[in-house]
């Protein structure tokens, strides 16, 4: 399911309050993580501590903590449960949780003290997409698919400038950073597209909000052209 551009996965339950999933897994255990509205709210997050906690938890403990420069926030264990395994790769790879929420940027492990909790105590994707779209809107949040390294704003300026600005942030920049584009020329739906094909970097995602133009770059390691610039 996507709300507005944010990812809802309906393969596992929701705590809405504290903004975290609940994903089963065969051995009656579950991940959890943070939902993609919150991730994209909070922005580039830098930082993932975990707390030494021991035995069982009551549910809404804290097992972790996360940081970026603009929010600090606990995550809370949505049922009463034991912490089994912690995502040691947050550790070093931070970005995980913004790049990969619902996958690779996992946080920790739990096995409930009661199977039959998570399905009383936990929403599914239907029944929170309701609140959830409302809090999108009022929180003006901005889901994509990889949350950008670096916003140009070229509002009032020409495609061909744009492009030209695009480019030279591209070559100071690793393979694999996104760049979100935001103009409000009328012309650059097509232009990126052109521009795509003749540099071989991918237009990840793009986005039109009364008038203003917004795209999601990605440098590719390996850019591979697919039409000749004129």
């Amino acid at each position: 399911m996507e709300i507005d551009g944010c990812l809802l996965p309906e393969d596992r339950l929701y705590d809405l309050e504290h903004d975290v999933w609940w994903a089963p897994r065969a051995d009656g255990t579950a991940r959890i993580g943070l939902i993609g509205p919150l991730v994209a709210f909070a922005g580039r997050l830098q930082r993932c501590t975990f707390r030494p906690v021991d035995g069982p938890l009551a549910r809404h403990r804290s097992v972790a903590t996360v940081e970026s420069l603009r929010f600090t926030g606990a995550v809370r264990i949505p049922v009463d449960g034991t912490v089994v395994g912690r995502n040691a790769a947050l550790l070093d790879r931070p970005r995980l949780l913004n790049d990969a929420p619902y996958s690779d940027g996992w946080i920790a492990e739990i096995r409930p003290l009661r199977p039959e909790d998570p399905d009383h105590l936990l929403l599914p994707a239907a029944a929170v997409a309701g609140p959830l779209r409302e809090r999108i809107r009022q929180q003006g949040i901005r889901c994509w698919p990889v949350l950008p390294d670096l916003e140009l704003y070229e509002i009032g300026r020409e495609c061909s400038a744009i492009l030209t600005n695009l480019n030279e942030e591209l070559a100071r920049r690793s393979a694999g950073e996104a760049v979100l584009v935001v103009t409000d020329d009328p012309t650059s739906p097509i232009e990126m597209v052109r521009w795509s094909d003749e540099t071989g970097h991918t237009v990840l995602a793009q986005r039109k909000d009364a008038g203003i133009h917004q795209f999601l770059v990605r440098k590719e390691a390996d850019p591979r052209p697919r039409r000749r610039r004129g």
